[in-house]
């Protein structure tokens, strides 16, 4: 029987959580979504994983004996992947570097330039995920190391670091009338459709529709795109506003589209994750990363 990992992962945390709750919160997806993956891991072992009580999702005997095995598995696994997918970008002397959007803004090139002096003959294969892979292939072991939006999912299992903060700007069509204000309050946003991401993003939808930061007012989507042209070209045919990173300005300037600073926002951090057992190499980019005055300290 084959078994997607990913629902494993949503096994674990709805297990160790006690709460569909806590655990879609932990995992940055919708309760619905997660309520899904673990109904669907039921049906394809067809035992009864949880019991719901007054006090959240309690474990059958069946469950208790899966999440004894689970974690370790996963674990195993992750670090199979990771060791086997490194061995060949070390053996081709290539550091993949996975990246979500714009990656480090204007500090990618600079990272980039300090890696390659460091390591003579290395070259830096920077991959772009979409943003239905938070970890920009990390977790999966596609990548040797990532540079992101914190926080994301699965990130307990990563070492992280911020390198920066940027306040999150919002998108708006040029002849939209709060197009003319210098800065906008996010309350005066919520009532206006919103181009969003796909459902199945989960965490990165929600998070560009800062959906835990309107009071419970529910948010309008007024078309959905998965990519930042398709994005671009809703926003200026006037189907909603987006909001977005400070930089978008910078790196996703069109006409038809105007960027406004925003109030009552929470902002967006740029990070670099790494997998904890990362060889010496990946030791190195995170070094060339940290050694920049926009950085913060590594966290566990």
């Amino acid at each position: 029987m084959d078994v997607d990992t990913r629902l494993l992962r949503s096994f674990v945390a709805v297990a160790e959580e006690g709460t569909l709750t806590r655990a879609a919160e932990r995992l940055f997806v919708s309760q619905p979504a997660l309520t899904k993956q673990v109904k669907q891991l039921e049906t394809q072992l067809g035992v009864r994983l949880f019991t719901r009580s007054r006090t959240g999702m309690a474990l059958t005997a069946a469950g208790r004996a899966l999440a004894e095995r689970v974690p370790a598995l996963l674990a195993d696994w992750d670090r199979a992947a990771r060791e086997t997918k490194g061995a060949a970008s070390e053996a081709g002397r290539v550091l993949r570097v996975g990246f979500l959007a714009s990656a480090a803004n204007e500090a990618t090139p600079r990272i980039i330039a300090e890696f390659t002096r460091r390591r003579p003959g290395w070259r830096v294969d920077m991959r772009q995920a979409t943003w239905s892979h938070p970890s920009a292939g990390l977790t999966e072991g596609d990548v040797d190391v990532a540079l992101l939006r914190l926080p994301f999912p699965g990130q307990d299992a990563l070492r992280t670091a911020v390198l920066f903060t940027e306040p999150r700007w919002v998108a708006l069509p040029e002849g939209h009338p709060l197009a003319e204000r210098d800065v906008i309050r996010f309350r005066d946003l919520w009532d206006e459709p919103f181009v969003a991401a796909p459902q199945e993003t989960d965490w990165w939808r929600d998070l560009w529709l800062a959906a835990d930061e309107r009071e419970g007012r529910p948010v309008r989507i007024g078309a959905v795109t998965d990519q930042p042209d398709a994005w671009l070209s809703a926003i200026a045919n006037g189907y909603g506003v987006a909001l977005a990173p400070a930089s978008a300005a910078r790196f996703y300037a069109r006409p038809g589209v105007v960027y406004r600073p925003v109030t009552g926002v929470s902002p967006s951090q740029v990070g670099v994750a790494w997998a904890r057992d990362s060889g010496p190499v990946v030791q190195d980019f995170v070094r060339c990363c940290l050694d920049r005055p926009w950085s913060a300290e590594a966290t566990d």
